[in-house]
This record gives C-alpha cells, sequence and structure tokens, in this order.
C-alpha cells in the first residue's frame, strides 16, 4: 500500500527488472530481470481487489512501478486492461526505458509518474550509464496521447541542487502538456544497506543526504518558473 505513489490510497506493484544503473537508486534489487516472484494477471488481479473499498473511498488506485514497469509491456497492457474493466484507477512510475508498445500502454494508463533522471544527455549517461534516447522516446509518445502527468525529479546535494539547474528543468517542463504535478524528492541514503547486502559499490558513497528545507525551497522556486497553473 502506497500514499505517495499517485493520487489516494494505492496499491504498488514492482516490476522486476531496469535497464538504468542510476548512482541514487534505492532499489538495486529490483535490478535484474530474472528475479522476484512469477504471478499471473489473474492472481494479481485478484490481490489487487481485496482493497478496492480503500480506492473507492479514497480516490485511489493501482500503480505499476519497479525497476521499469515499461520493460515487460505485454504483461503491464494485460494488466492495464483488467484494471479499467474493474474501473481501477492506472498510474504507470516510469523512467520511460522501455522497450516499445508505449502507445497501447498509454491507451489503459490514467497518470504517469515521470522520473527525470537528469536534463542533459551527457550528464544522464553518468547518472545511470544509459542514454536519454529511450526515455524522450516515451516523452514524446506522452505527449502524442495526451496522458496526465506527475513530474519528478530526485535533488542531490552538490549535482543538480543549483538554481540553474531548476531553471533548466522548468524549461522543460514548460515545453511538456497535462502535467498537473511537480514534485522534487530529497535524495536520502535509505537504500544504502542494500548495497551492502547484494555485494554492490554505492556510488554516492559520502554524499550526505539532501536538506529537506533547501529541497522545499527549489521546489518552490520551480513552481514559480512554470509557466502553467500547478
Amino acid at each position: 500500500m502506497g500514499l505517495v505513489d499517485g493520487p489516494g490510497v494505492r496499491v504498488v506493484v514492482f516490476f522486476q527488472g531496469c535497464s538504468l544503473r542510476c548512482a541514487f537508486c534505492h532499489n538495486p534489487d529490483t535490478w535484474g530481470a530474472n528475479e522476484g516472484e512469477e504471478i499471473t494477471s489473474q492472481d494479481l488481479l485478484k490481490k489487487i481487489l481485496r482493497y478496492k473499498t480503500y480506492f473507492k473511498s479514497s480516490g485511489g488506485g493501482i500503480t505499476f512501478s519497479g525497476g521499469e514497469p515499461l520493460l515487460q509491456p505485454d504483461f503491464l497492457i494485460e494488466m492495464l486492461k483488467l484494471c479499467r474493466e474493474n474501473g481501477i484507477h492506472t498510474t504507470i512510475d516510469t523512467a520511460g526505458c522501455g522497450i516499445g508498445k508505449y502507445s497501447e500502454i498509454l491507451k489503459y494508463t490514467d497518470l504517469v509518474l515521470f522520473d527525470i533522471k537528469h536534463i542533459d544527455a551527457e550528464e544522464y549517461k553518468k547518472m545511470t550509464r544509459n542514454n536519454i534516447n529511450e526515455s524522450l522516446k516515451f516523452l514524446e509518445a506522452v505527449q502524442q496521447s495526451g496522458n496526465k502527468m506527475w513530474i519528478r525529479q530526485v535533488i542531490i546535494p552538490n549535482l543538480n541542487d543549483s538554481r540553474e539547474y531548476i531553471k533548466g528543468l522548468a524549461d522543460i517542463i514548460n515545453t511538456l502538456n497535462n502535467v498537473e504535478k511537480v514534485e522534487l524528492l530529497p535524495y536520502h541514503l535509505l537504500g544504502v544497506s542494500k548495497y551492502e547486502a547484494l555485494g554492490k559499490k554505492y556510488r554516492l558513497e559520502g554524499v550526505p543526504e539532501m536538506d529537506k528545507e533547501k529541497n522545499k525551497e527549489l521546489e518552490d522556486y520551480l513552481k514559480t518558473l512554470i509557466s502553467k497553473k500547478i
């Protein structure tokens, strides 16, 4: 159950597998595509329907997260259709790095939570160890489909916590349609212990948590730069 993964009370389904290796990722356990629990769409739907009462009373629904849900397009489409048939609000939490079928996915998606990793192509590659092209391709598909969007950006001390960066972020957001909400998420250290347990090196070792007051100041500044009412 989640309260910060879209509107209302939501069931969050974490898909296994991600092509990005973000330096700040707090779910490295979701990277591997062949790990996790296998489940049929009907069995997953039964689990989701147990919470439909909470959806109705809070305006919530289901959020497909990860990992990267777009890497399992056929199963995602199947689940989105089943949720639509059962009157459940659908959200996908994504960095846009999938393998296609975007228009079909978006046809059954009520809300897109779009995670911006970095606004500069070179810095994006340093941060994620992948290129920005697929993310931009998905973003264009969202613009074509007209889906509602929430924009999210993790703010990391000394990496993207400047007003100059925020100005660039605002410039991008101002080119997008149907953006209903913008959130700057303060970088935290809650996932560091997972790297230790998995025997993986944490690339942001020594970087402190983002000061929440400064993060709020930057978020307020960002909203003054956005031309659309959010």
